[in-house]
């Protein structure tokens, strides 16, 4: 008789599930500590004052949400958007993505506009008129003309976010949109990308074409957007990246065969922080004892650490910017290769790539010693925070890949920066702009403005008319100021 052999069970584990186990009972084991530790940042209440919105800039992709027609691919100076009108929808507070835009109106609801092509709008926009193809053929061969997608150039609401909690921020990266809601909450849809192409929204899920919350992740009190991560804090001060981290923005190191779990929260070992901020692909933080923290791609010097200045230099860890110490930074960001810091009296630091005049320091004004210059000895960049003399005390700044904004305390912006794509706002020019120069055009003239956010390649700001002599009495004193520069 022939004994029947028996399969052994095999003992041999997929390292993948492994991984994938220790990832799980360390999330879960970050969640246990960070509930013993002490509450040390308060839950935000977010803004609540309608205000005027306007917006200026290229909008080809549908950016400036101004509607489909094409006259609205290009605005060279900000313009008031007629779909949000503050005595009908009453715009509160909003956040810019590359191509895309969110706001948040008087009764929390989310509307969004721009590109829709990984579904960052959270709301359906393929419902569009289709073009007999008689007349595309015409139209494709002068396509400068051709009207927007309406769905996408037309402010619309987001579909699926809780009705019953407030929403206090907003934040929109390249290809994704987050909430923040007072609970503490994060909801979120779109999807991350790497350079590979896309890298997901999650483990399970490629696109998120509508908001879900994020799952056992509670108690954030900010979140913060690069080009496609996520940065967020939470009431412990313990910070918290997702995303794609090929360029050590997460402020730890991604193996490539448990790249997945980087769609995850994670926290990275900072602790006591109190501010989080982002660049397109590095990362900042500040802690309760005023240390300013920066990590991920610095080969322009955007981490401000003048060490290792060249293509694909990366800070791996976060690093103390020593040049800002003291200087009691209450607020940081960046574009691609930039970064703005505000101190709390209204100084503004600036650090990183020249070329395209992004810090705003004109060349014979350049500290010389602190810059490095490339192999035909021009400068390349300024990786040490340097101080921008030429504004007045600034309540908020705003940078996109390639060009600054600043907020005066009394409600007056200021660009700087790549100027081609009309996101400086200050009409046509021959050259990037070298310095701070004030907005000044007839839509917002006699606005006070009190917020303001960068896009690839258009801005956004939202204020609200002055009485006519306070406005009067504003641009007596801003003239002073700059005729004293002069």
């Amino acid at each position: 008789m022939v004994a029947l052999s028996r399969k052994r069970k095999s003992t041999h584990t997929n390292p993948k599930t492994v991984s994938a186990k220790r990832a799980r009972r360390s999330h879960s084991l970050e969640w246990k500590r960070a509930s013993r530790m002490k509450t040390i940042n308060k839950s935000p209440k977010g803004h609540r004052e309608p205000l005027d919105f306007f917006v200026w800039g290229s909008g080809s992709m549908c950016e400036l949400g101004l509607g489909p027609k094409s006259k609205t691919k290009e605005v060279k100076r900000p313009r008031l958007n007629p779909y949000l009108k503050k005595e009908e929808v009453g715009i509160v507070d909003f956040a810019v993505g590359g191509m895309h835009t969110l706001a948040l109106d008087k009764s929390n609801n989310v509307w969004s506009w721009g590109t829709n092509d990984m579904g960052v709008l959270g709301r359906n926009t393929s419902l569009k008129k289709e073009t007999p193809l008689d007349e595309k053929e015409e139209e494709d061969e002068d396509d400068e003309d051709d009207d927007l997608n309406e769905a996408e150039s037309t402010p619309g609401l987001v579909e699926g976010l809780p009705k019953d909690k407030r929403i206090v921020q907003l934040a929109a990266t390249d290809n994704l949109s987050a909430a923040l809601l007072e609970t503490g909450e994060v909801y979120a849809w779109g999807t991350f990308r790497c350079n590979e192409g896309i890298l997901g929204f999650s483990k399970k899920v490629k696109i998120q074409k509508t908001p879900v919350q994020i799952e056992d992740f509670d108690n954030i009190v900010q979140i913060a957007a690069g080009k496609d991560h996520l940065l967020a804090l939470d009431s412990k001060g313990v910070a918290y990246a997702w995303g794609n981290g090929q360029q050590f923005q997460l402020g730890r190191k991604i193996m490539e065969r448990t790249r997945m779990t980087s769609l995850e929260p994670r926290s990275f070992g900072l602790k006591n922080v109190k501010y989080v901020g982002s660049g397109d692909y590095h990362s900042m933080a500040i802690t309760h004892d005023g240390k300013v923290y920066t990590w991920g791609l610095n080969q322009f010097g955007q981490c401000g650490i003048a060490s290792n200045i060249e293509d694909g230099s990366i800070v791996s860890r976060p690093t103390e910017v020593t040049e800002l110490s003291g200087k009691d930074i209450v607020a940081i960001t960046g574009g691609e290769h930039h970064t703005l810091a505000l101190s709390s009296s209204g100084e503004v630091y600036v650090f990183g790539r020249y070329d395209m005049k992004e810090i705003g320091i004109p060349e014979d004004k350049l500290p010389l010693d602190d810059c490095v210059k490339d192999a035909r000895g021009h400068v390349r960049c300024l990786p040490v925070p340097t101080k921008l003399t030429s504004l007045p005390p600034i309540k908020a700044v705003a940078a996109g890949p390639h060009h600054s904004l600043a907020l005066t305390k009394d409600g007056v912006v200021y660009a700087w920066g790549f100027a081609d794509t009309f996101a400086v706002g200050l009409g046509m020019l021959d050259d990037d702009v070298d310095h701070p120069t004030r907005i000044d055009n007839t839509a917002t003239r006699n606005h006070a403005i009190e917020l303001i956010g960068c896009g690839g390649q258009f801005s956004v700001s939202a204020g609200n008319r002055l009485p006519d002599d306070k406005a009067e009495s504003r641009k007596a004193s801003v003239e002073k100021f700059e005729e004293n520069l002069s």
